[in-house]
């Protein structure tokens, strides 16, 4: 069943519909020759007809659709519950590691809610089904996050009782995972309410009247804040799940994809805002290694 409830009713064809259909056809060619403008959808129809086609982006299948928001919204609220109520339990009754996967699903759910709510909240005129990343660097980042889970599930299914870390560290680095996760999220998150309308997913190539050079608050203290919080949420996470390959993984995929993304940018800020950037770069450190 459609969940447009403007689609077209399907009813039987008969052999007096095939050659309507035929005459339609020949006569939309003609039309279409004749540079006749499309026909309208359904939709577009009934919208016109009430005078609110500017309403379209909030019906089903479309950018902004409300209830492509709450499908979202409910699947990330479900998972994170679910994951919270397995991670409990794994912890409470059990000495096994596996509670480091339901951790990962829980830290994912909370980042791409969180990275609309904040959208939502600050930057309303922007805010889409796409504001939750759901999809985006598609399908990199997909993968890099399923090695991450396999891997966690491997050695907790394999080695369940081994130590990972030197020195036997394990307990403090996760503890340092942990807060990273914690911080990370924090900064981002923090960072995308206090750039409002400034902030956006995608790099800008032109300057429109709402950018405005953020200095203050936390850009203060961070350069690239929603940068330097998704880096660092990243570590945090394989460090939980005890992951040495992803760790690694992750550190040279995210260092070397916020390198060149801030490379990027920053050109078009220096464009924008000219010396007032030049200035505040000089002042302002991203706090990601080895790009200052």
């Amino acid at each position: 069943m459609s969940d447009n409830a403007f689609a077209p009713v399907q009813r039987r064809h008969t052999p007096q519909d095939a050659y309507v259909s035929q005459s339609s056809a020949r006569t939309s060619s003609h039309d279409a020759a004749q540079g006749a403008r499309p026909r309208a959808s359904p939709l577009d129809e009934h919208l016109a007809a009430m005078g609110a086609l500017h309403m379209k982006p909030f019906f089903p299948r479309q950018p902004k659709s409300l209830s492509g928001v709450a499908t979202r919204a409910f699947c990330l609220g479900s998972a994170f519950a679910a994951s919270l109520n397995v991670l409990v339990f794994l912890v409470v009754y059990t000495s096994s590691p596996a509670w480091r996967l339901p951790f990962f699903v829980a830290a994912l759910s909370a980042y791409h809610f969180l990275e609309f709510w904040t959208t939502a909240e600050r930057n309303t005129l922007i805010a889409s089904n796409d504001s939750y990343l759901l999809t985006a660097n598609w399908p990199s980042y997909a993968i890099a996050h399923t090695c991450a889970f396999m891997e966690c599930l491997f050695t907790s299914l394999v080695f369940p009782h081994s130590s990972w870390a030197p020195f036997h560290a394990g307990p403090f680095l996760v503890a340092l995972g942990l807060v990273l996760v914690l911080v990370g999220q924090f900064v981002r998150s923090r960072a995308m309410l206090e750039a409002g309308a400034s902030f956006n997913h995608h790099v800008q190539t032109r300057k429109a009247a709402s950018h405005q050079l953020v200095t203050s608050g936390i850009y203060g203290y961070f350069r690239h804040p929603s940068y330097f919080g998704f880096f660092y949420w990243g570590l945090g996470t394989q460090l939980v799940m005890g992951n040495v390959v992803c760790f690694v993984g992750y550190a040279v995929v995210l260092w070397q994809f916020f390198r060149d993304r801030i490379a990027h940018e920053e050109a078009k800020l220096v464009d924008f805002f000219q010396d007032e950037y030049v200035e505040y770069r000089k002042r302002v450190s991203t706090w990601l290694p080895f790009i200052r």
